[in-house]
């Protein structure tokens, strides 16, 4: 048996804590992976809302959501991820959250994630997080301009309230190139 990888690992980090009936947010839609797992683990009662600034994306995750039926528990945005407290009412409780910063794989690798958009969404949602909610990051970092979402994502991280929240990070230390590795904040 292997240890999982930080994409694995964070699918057993959400299952941990979604269920049936629960509000998620996709931050990253991208291939729509993470949107389809989200959208059956909430089941035909929840809502996953997703967000994404490229529309081949959206479009594709939309094909795969009509394909396997869970499209009714999910709306899609053609926004991006910092703009997620426009799609939340107040009272709104967000159980998990997932990004995947980066690029789309087989896309675009100029149309990156980045430091502000992705801290000012991270920050919007953690007064939605319930005790035991999620926002978990799988962090890619080998591309231009990743290594300083990467030290500035993993600097908020540490100057959470411990009292508050738990940071988690968990990765891979002994591969060649730079694997991702995957955040994630809990709120106790």
């Amino acid at each position: 048996m292997n240890l999982p990888n930080a994409l694995t690992y964070s699918h057993t980090l959400l299952t941990e804590c979604v269920g049936p009936g629960a509000t998620v947010v996709d931050a990253t839609v991208g291939q729509g992976h993470d949107t389809i797992f989200l959208a059956n683990l909430v089941g035909p009662t929840g809502h996953v809302i997703g967000f994404d600034i490229q529309q081949a994306a959206l479009d594709a995750t939309q094909q795969q959501l009509a394909l396997t039926g869970l499209g009714k528990q999910v709306d899609l945005h053609a926004t991006g991820h910092e703009n997620v407290a426009t799609y939340l009412a107040p009272e709104t409780q967000v159980t998990a959250a997932i990004f995947n910063l980066g690029y789309l794989p087989g896309g675009d690798k100029s149309v990156i994630t980045k430091p502000n958009t992705t801290l000012m969404a991270i920050k919007a949602l953690l007064p939605h997080l319930p005790r035991g909610g999620r926002i978990i990051l799988v962090v890619y970092y080998g591309h231009p301009g990743g290594q300083t979402e990467r030290a500035a994502v993993v600097d908020f991280c540490e100057h959470l309230p411990q009292k508050t929240y738990q940071v988690l990070q968990y990765g891979f230390i002994n591969q060649i190139h730079q694997p991702p590795f995957l955040l994630a904040i809990e709120r106790r």
